[in-house]
Parts: structure tokens; C-alpha cells; sequence
């Protein structure tokens, strides 16, 4: 089985990429832009496996799609690739508005034409899916509610409103052309390999170097958190069993608020890391900042439809995810290092690997 993947070079995508490669045994095609966000390095280690190769293609590039699928022909495609950091889509919504609304046109477009061209077995196994957000559904405030599939749209920020309307687009491609199109959207990820911009790794990063911890708010803002292997665990079920035409809500089971999640960060690094903690203790470095335009007060998913059709459940509670993660930080510091310092975009990869 040969699978598309984009935006496998980020820290979702890479997550996937390895499950697929290493647990799943098939053939991945990673096709990223390598934006400041993609890091070949989080998947040297696969660049000479014989069931990957890496693609530097930007999904806007509706000639370099078409290339691609005439040459791999691909059995399936997980579609990732995406601007996703909330603050730089307030700062600037044009990257997020090409990348994710048309890049994901133009994607549907080549799978649609290639999917068109396959013979009827093929056609009927083929699978398209779209990995979103429950972002797109918008604040949950006080109502004590949860995210189901049905739950109609409502994004608060430019990101959230892109990629809402990239699974409109998906899901009108299905609708309108048969193209058979899975959706999920999931909470907030959390992991190794994640860029230091969100709010997990950077907690981490800052407190390792002494630098103050900022937190939004009062940090009351409450978020469903769902370890990134857990997320790669429950897309390769959705691809492999998951009912065209379906959303599959994908969630963590671990609501927690913000500022929670910074103290358990820090109680962690004092067991982890003592040595870099100041005088003080790492929470001596929380500070708190004026709060985000918009800003959402509370995300939380309604998993049962996975868990019951599909019966994925997350592997880990927040607890052991967050000590894993930490671990991996403290553990990986050339990875995030040559991130902070810039040098990672300096040797960028080309096409690698040998897979057919």
C-alpha cells in the first residue's frame, strides 16, 4: 500500500509518517513545503528506508500534484499539510488563507483527477483523508457541552475559519464528485517534536533557559490535550476503516486549563531537571500576559463515535503523555536547539529515499 501523506514533515506529520512506516509496514510518500514548521529531522532516521521517500512540494503547485500522483500512484492520501499557529494568523491570515484553503483545493483536485483514472477495484479502495481541528467548532464557554460531529461550525480566528473551510471543501469534493473523502478533527496535540512556538515545548524550553513563562489570561482557558502517537493510532483506523462521507471526532479525554498545564510542566522539570531550576523554582517564572484577540475559553471533544464504531481509545492520560514528552525534550536538546537557533532550516533535504 502506497500512502500520501502531507505536511509529513511537521510535528503531527512526522508522527504519522513514522506510525505508518515503522507499526503499519506500508509505503509513504511525504510531500512537504518546508515551512519554518517542517523539520526533515524529525525523520532522518527513515530518509533510507525503503518504504519512504520525501517529496519537497508545495500543494499549491497543482503541476507538482499531478507529477506526484502520476508517479507514485498512490493507494490513499492523509492530508496535513497546513498553517496552524493561531497568533501568526492573526498577525498575518494570508498564508493561512493559501495554504489551507487553496492548497487544499488544489490537492482534492489532483486526487479527484488521479482517483478518476484508476481502474474500478482500485477506484473503490482508494481513500482521501482530511485531518482538521475541533477549533472549527468555535468556543464551548461555560455550557458544560462537548464537541460532537454534528456541532455546527463557528471559528474564532483566522486559522480556525481556514481550516474550517478546508473541510467544507472536502467534504463538498465528496458530496458533488463521489470522491471517497473521510474527515477528522481532533484537540489540541501535544508530544515530541513539536515546534517551540506552542504552548507545551515552549513552557518547556523557557524554563530549561530561565526565561519567563507567559501565559494568556489568567490561563483559565480550558483544552481537550491528546498525545500525537494517540492521534497517529486513530488516523490510521479512520483510513482503514472509517466510513466515507464520515467526521470522526478524535479527543484525549484530558481536559485541562492552561495554566494546570504550565504548573504540572514545571512540577515535572523540578523532578526531571533540578539543576536548571533558579532559586526560586520553575514557577516563579509564570507570567501572565494580555490575553489573545478572540480567544477561545473552552475546547472539548465528544469521542464516542470513533471509540464506538472504530474502537480507537487513546493509549495515554495526560500524566504519562506530558511526562513522556518532557522526557523527550530533556533527552533530544540537539533537536530543539538547532530549531531555536535556526540552523535546521539551513540543510534542507531533497527528494530521499527509494521507495517505488
Amino acid at each position: 500500500m502506497i500512502i500520501l501523506v502531507t505536511g509529513g514533515a511537521g510535528f503531527i506529520g512526522s508522527a504519522v509518517v513514522r506510525h505508518l512506516v515503522e507499526e503499519a509496514g506500508v509505503t509513504v510518500i511525504n510531500l512537504d513545503k518546508l515551512t519554518y514548521a517542517g523539520n526533515p529531522e524529525s525523520l532522518a532516521d527513515l530518509a533510507t528506508s525503503a518504504n519512504y521517500a520525501f517529496e519537497q512540494v508545495d500543494i499549491c503547485d497543482a503541476k507538482a500534484l499531478q507529477a506526484i500522483f502520476r508517479n507514485y500512484q498512490p493507494h490513499a492520501v492523509m492530508h496535513l499539510a497546513a498553517e496552524s499557529h493561531v497568533d501568526r494568523s492573526i498577525d498575518g491570515p494570508g498564508d493561512f488563507m493559501q495554504t489551507n484553503l487553496i492548497g487544499t483545493f488544489q490537492l482534492l483536485q489532483a486526487a479527484r483527477e488521479h482517483w478518476g483514472s484508476l481502474d474500478s477495484g482500485s477506484a473503490a479502495a482508494f481513500r482521501f483523508l482530511h485531518v482538521s481541528t475541533d477549533e472549527v467548532y468555535g468556543d464551548l464557554g461555560d455550557s458544560g457541552d462537548y464537541f460532537t460531529e454534528t456541532t455546527p461550525y463557528a471559528p474564532s480566528s483566522p486559522y480556525a475559519a481556514t481550516k474550517a473551510g478546508s473541510d467544507h471543501l472536502a467534504r463538498a469534493w465528496g458530496r458533488t464528485f463521489g470522491l471517497p473523502v473521510l474527515i477528522t478533527n481532533c484537540s489540541n496535540n501535544y508530544g515530541p517534536r513539536q515546534f517551540p512556538e506552542k504552548l507545551i515545548p515552549h513552557v518547556i524550553l523557557n524554563a530549561l533557559a530561565g526565561k519567563s513563562l507567559p501565559v494568556y489570561g489568567d490561563g483559565s482557558q480550558v483544552r481537550d490535550w491528546l498525545y500525537v502517537d494517540d492521534h497517529a493510532r486513530a488516523l490510521w483506523t479512520v483510513l482503514q476503516h472509517g466510513r466515507i462521507g464520515e467526521t470522526y471526532n478524535v479527543g484525549g479525554h484530558n481536559e485541562q486549563r492552561n495554566i494546570d498545564v504550565v504548573r504540572r510542566i514545571c512540577s515535572l522539570l523540578t523532578e526531571l531537571a533540578p539543576d536548571a531550576a533558579g532559586p526560586q523554582g520553575y514557577e516563579a517564572l509564570i507570567t501572565y500576559v494580555t490575553d489573545r484577540p478572540g480567544h477561545d475559553t473552552r475546547y472539548a471533544i465528544d469521542a464516542s463515535k470513533i471509540e464506538r464504531e472504530l474502537s480507537w481509545r487513546p493509549a495515554e492520560t495526560f500524566d504519562t503523555g506530558l511526562e513522556k514528552t518532557v522526557r523527550w525534550y530533556l533527552d533530544n536538546r540537539r533537536w530543539w536547539q538547532r530549531v531555536l537557533d535556526g540552523s535546521y532550516r539551513l540543510e534542507r533535504l531533497g527528494s530521499t529515499g527509494t521507495a517505488p
